[in-house]
C-alpha cells in the first residue's frame, strides 16, 4: 500500500521572523543575560563558600585537560585555567569584604567564558545552504542504491520521504508551533540522529530549533559546520562541575523563554543496550518547566502567556552501523568481570562520508514518529495549546506554579514535576514505538534462547556455542505470530504503533525482517538456512532484541 505524500508550507514564510535568527541577532545581549542570570542564581542560592567552588571547577578542569583533552578546546586551556587559580591564590581570605568581590569576579569570568563556549553561531544564509546540501546530499546517496553508475548523483526516482517517513501526530506539532515554543525531545539510537531531525524540522515547514550537541562532534569541521547552521548549541559531557552545568541550563532556559523552539536528547547520549530510553536526565529538560513559570512570573495576570509544550519523537531504523560497538559498551559497563570482549577487527572509526554511504546505500526505511503535544506536566493538549487532564477536564498550567494565590519558585516541588514529566515521556517513547519486523524477529530469536537455557545468565547466553545457537524456523515462526498478534492488540489500544509491513503474512514479515535486521553488519546477527534460523552474533541481536522491552512479550514465548 504506497504511502500518501504530504508537502507541507512553511508555517513562518517571513524569516526574519524565526525566533532563532532574533536571538542570532541579539547573540551578544544574549549571552550576556545568560552570564548574568546564571551568575546570580549561583550567588543567591549559594551554600557553602564560593572560593572552593572555584577551588573545585579549576581542579576538575585540569584532571579534564589531563585525562581527555580534544581538538575542538581553546588552545588556551591550560593558560587561562593556570591564571584562573594564580589569581585566587592572591584572594587574601582573611580580607572578607574585597576577597569576596575578587571571588565574585573570578566567578563572573568563568561563566562568561562557559557561555562564549556554549552559545551557538546561527546564521540564515548558512542555515539555507545547510539545508538544500543535506537535503540533497541524502537523496544522491538514496538514489545511488537504486539507480547504478554516475547517473545516480542526478536521478530523481526517488524522493527523501520515500525512504525517511516522518509520520505522527505532524499537523499537531505544526499548529503547536504557531501557538507557542515547541520542546521536542527524542530518542537517541544513531550519530545520524541530529541531521535526520533537523532534516525532518524542515520538512514538516517548522523554523529551526536550537539544540544541544556534543561538543566532541565539532572536532570535524564540515560537521561543526552545519550543525552551527542548524542552530545547535555546545554541550560539554566531560564538564561535571557546577558552575558550567548552571550556565549550560540557564542558555537553555532563557532561550526557550525568547521563543526559541528546542530539541535536546533527554537521554543524554546514544542507547547504548538499544532499547528506548527508561531514564532520562533531567537537567535541560528541568529548564523548560523553568521557563515556564518564568513566563508566568514576568506577565501580568490577565495577559496571555505564551504556552511551552514538549513533544516527544521516536526514532526508529532497522538497523544501527554502530549497534556493535554500543552493545559491547553496554556489557562492559553492566556485566563487568562477567562479560569478556573478543578480538574484533571491526573498526568504528568512521569518516563522516563512509557513514552517511553506508547507511544510504541499503534499501531500508526510517521512520521519524511525532508524539501528540503535551504541557509541561504531562498533560495532553489540543492544536490549540489548551490543557487536559486524564479525565479530560481543561485545566490552567498556571495552576501549578502558585501558592497563596502568586507564583513562586519551589525547588522540591519542580523536582517533582520534573520526575513526572520525565514518566510521561518514557510512557510516550513506547507508544510511538514504530515496531519493525527486523525489532520483532530479533526479539523472538533472543527470547527462545533464553528459554532453552533457563539457567543461564544473560553474559552465558551470550557465550553459547555454535551447536546451540540453531532454532528451527517453523518453531520460530510459531513463537513470532504469537508475539505479533500481542502486539496487534497492544496497537489497538494506542500503546505501540507498527510498521505496515508488520501486516503481511507472518513468513513476507519474517523475511522482510531478516533482511533488514543488522542489514550492514560484517556478520548478519540472524539468518535463515533451509528449515532453520541461525544466530551468528548474540551481542547484536541482543542489542536489536531490546527495543522491544517494556512490552512484557517476553510472558508470551
Amino acid at each position: 500500500m504506497g504511502r500518501k505524500k504530504v508537502r507541507y508550507s512553511e508555517i513562518i514564510p517571513d524569516k526574519s521572523e524565526w525566533p532563532i535568527v532574533k536571538l542570532s541577532r541579539d547573540r551578544k545581549e544574549f549571552t550576556e543575560e545568560v552570564t548574568e542570570d546564571t551568575y546570580n542564581h549561583l550567588t543567591g542560592f549559594k551554600n557553602g563558600s564560593l572560593r572552593e567552588e572555584i577551588e573545585t571547577t579549576i581542579h576538575r578542569e585540569k584532571l579534564r585537560m589531563k585525562a581527555n583533552p580534544w581538538r575542538v578546546d581553546p588552545p588556551d586551556e591550560k593558560v587561562y585555567w593556570k591564571n584562573i587559580q594564580t589569581r585566587l591564590l592572591d584572594i587574601n581570605p582573611d580580607e572578607k569584604g574585597k576577597g569576596l568581590e575578587l571571588e565574585k569576579e573570578l566567578l563572573q569570568e568563568i561563566i562568561r567564558r562557559y557561555t562564549q563556549e556554549i552559545a551557538g553561531n546561527f546564521k540564515r544564509s548558512a542555515y539555507q545552504f545547510a539545508q538544500s546540501f543535506v537535503t540533497f546530499g541524502f537523496a544522491r546517496l538514496l538514489n545511488a542504491a537504486r539507480v547504478k553508475g554516475l547517473l545516480s548523483l542526478f536521478s530523481r526516482q526517488l524522493d527523501l520521504d520515500d525512504k525517511i517517513h516522518v509520520i505522527g501526530e505532524t499537523e499537531h506539532i505544526r499548529s503547536l508551533a504557531k501557538k507557542g515554543t515547541v520542546v521536542m525531545v527524542p530518542t537517541h539510537f544513531s550519530n545520524l540522529d541530529s541531521i535526520l531531525i533537523g532534516w525532518a524540522i524542515q520538512y514538516l515547514g517548522l523554523p529551526p530549533f536550537i539544540y544541544g550537541a556534543g561538543l566532541n562532534l565539532f572536532n570535524i569541521k564540515i560537521l561543526a559546520y552545519f550543525m552551527n547552521s542548524l542552530g545547535a548549541y555546545k554541550v560539554d559531557r566531560r564538564k561535571k562541575n557546577p558552575i558550567y552545568l548552571e550556565t549550560l541550563k540557564t542558555y537553555s532556559r532563557n532561550a526557550i523563554k525568547r521563543g526559541c523552539h528546542s530539541l535536546f536528547f533527554p537521554g543524554g547520549t546514544r542507547s547504548r543496550s538499544g532499547e528506548l530510553e527508561t531514564n532520562l536526565k533531567t537537567g535541560l529538560l528541568g529548564t523548560a518547566i523553568e521557563a515556564q513559570r518564568e513566563l508566568y512570573l514576568s506577565s501580568d495576570e490577565n495577559e496571555e502567556v505564551r504556552k511551552i509544550f514538549i513533544v516527544p519523537v521516536v526514532i526508529n531504523y532497522h538497523f544501527t552501523l554502530e549497534a556493535p560497538s554500543l552493545i559491547r559498551d553496554y556489557l562492559k559497563r553492566t556485566g563487568r568481570e562477567r562479560y569478556y570482549v573478543e578480538a574484533d577487527e571491526f573498526s568504528t572509526s568512521y569518516k563522516l562520508g563512509t557513514f552517511m554511504f553506508k547507511f544510504f546505500a541499503k534499501g531500508s526505511d526510517i521512520s521519524v514518529n511525532v508524539g501528540r503535544g503535551m504541557d509541561i506536566l504531562g498533560n495532553y493538549v489540543d492544536n490549540d495549546g489548551n490543557s487536559f487532564d486524564k479525565n479530560g477536564n481543561l485545566i490552567n498550567v498556571k495552576d501549578y506554579f502558585l501558592r497563596d494565590r502568586k507564583i513562586t519558585f519551589d525547588a522540591q516541588r519542580e523536582k517533582e514535576y520534573v520526575r513526572v514529566l520525565s514518566k510521561r515521556i518514557v510512557e510516550e517513547y513506547h507508544k510511538y514505538n514504530r515496531v519493525f519486523a527486523s525489532h520483532l524477529v530479533a526479539f523472538t530469536a533472543f527470547k527462545m534462547l533464553e528459554r532453552r537455557n533457563p539457567k543461564l545468565d544473560l553474559y552465558h547466553v551470550l557465550r553459547l556455542p555454535d551447536e546451540d545457537l540453531v532454532l528451527d524456523y517453523e518453531e520460530f515462526k510459531k513463537n513470532f505470530k504469537i508475539l505479533r498478534s500481542k502486539l496487534e492488540k497492544l496497537h489497538k489500544k494506542g500503546q505501540v504503533d507498527m510498521a505496515d509491513h508488520m501486516k503481511k503474512r507472518a513468513t513476507d514479515a519474517i523475511e522482510h525482517g531478516l533482511q533488514n535486521v543488522g542489514l550492514y553488519h560484517d556478520q548478519r546477527p540472524l539468518i535463515k538456512k533451509g528449515d532453520k534460523i541461525i544466530v551468528q552474533d548474540t551481542n547484536t541481536l541482543y542489542y536489536y532484541h531490546n527495543r522491544m522491552n517494556g512490552y512484557e512479550l517476553e510472558k508470551y514465548i
